[in-house]
């Protein structure tokens, strides 16, 4: 029973991540804004109108289960031995046969690329966040929703010996997809697209600030999804070149002027890097666009060591 909190209730919601409604990928900055939040929605004056009962019902849920749920992760160590026992959990149910996708959303992820899977975890577990405690009798449904979406990924994920986490999930969910948690195939291009500009454009801010390890992460993100983009491959070259790791620059770099032979900053890099045969020695084509001029200034390689 719910209100009793026992021991074998409270195992079923031992997965921290899915009791505070985040992804097994968010960061500590992710982790504790989501805390603050559900802190605030299960404040005893948010129930302030309503029976006693369901305002000691908040009251014990944010002592019994949010709260020691957020000590477990707020922290990189209680991160990473929470991850480690959801993936200890994962090979079990695999070689029992019961890691079976109840939820449509999990049914759905399991269908999914690695390419795809990211978006589509990240955009299921914000949608259901939505909901986690916008009633209290729906809570446990909805934390196990999430628990579900964090083995499968992780199943997903067995081939990474490390989960990356993230800073940022995905861009606020749409009035259309609030409405239904699945994401129809022939829409999720534009959202993959939209989620790998995101990562290009914080790629960005890090290169301007010259955190190369970082811009680096975003990158290859940006590159997963969306891999025909030149300029994705043309900043991971130069991402890599500022930390003196010449074969990736070289290996982004062709890639980039083999998908834009005209790309500025491909060009501008491919004689430092002594790639042959490269468009670098080719006159700028004349339509060249205000964005690729743009581009070139901002990252004006010659201006730095």
């Amino acid at each position: 029973m719910l209100h009793s909190f026992s021991p074998d209730w409270l195992k079923k919601l031992s997965d921290p991540y899915a009791v505070l409604g985040v992804s097994v990928v968010a960061d500590d900055r992710r982790v504790l804004k989501r805390y603050r939040l559900v802190a605030k929605i299960l404040h005893p004056d948010s129930y302030a109108s309503t029976d006693p009962a369901t305002g000691e019902l908040a009251t014990q849920l944010f002592a019994r289960l949010i709260n020691p749920a957020y000590q477990q992760v707020k922290q990189e160590k209680g991160r990473t031995e929470a991850v480690a026992m959801l993936r200890f959990q994962v090979r079990r149910m695999l070689r029992e046969s019961t890691l079976v996708p109840q939820s449509q959303a999990a049914r759905e992820l399991s269908q999914k690329s690695v390419q795809e899977a990211d978006v589509f975890y990240e955009q299921a577990i914000a949608q259901l966040a939505e909901i986690q405690y916008q009633s209290l009798d729906q809570f446990e449904e909805v934390t196990q929703q999430i628990n579900e979406l964090n083995l499968v990924y992780l199943q997903l994920k067995m081939g990474d010996v490390f989960i990356r986490e993230k800073r940022q999930g995905v861009v606020p969910v749409s009035t259309e997809m609030q409405a239904a948690p699945s994401v129809d195939r022939s829409a999720s291009g534009a959202v993959q697209t939209d989620y790998a500009r995101r990562h290009y454009e914080r790629s960005q801010e890090y290169v301007k600030r010259e955190e190369w390890v970082q811009a680096v992460s975003e990158l290859k993100d940006a590159v997963k999804m969306e891999p025909k983009k030149a300029e994705y491959h043309a900043l991971l070259g130069y991402s890599y070149l500022r930390q003196k790791m010449m074969g990736m620059a070289k290996a982004h770099i062709r890639r980039a002027l083999e998908l834009n032979p005209n790309d500025p900053l491909a060009s501008n890099l491919a004689p430092k890097l002594k790639i042959d045969g490269s468009a670098s020695t080719a006159p700028p084509a004349s339509n060249s666009s205000n964005k690729d001029k743009k581009r070139k200034g901002l990252f004006d390689i010659f201006r730095r060591p």
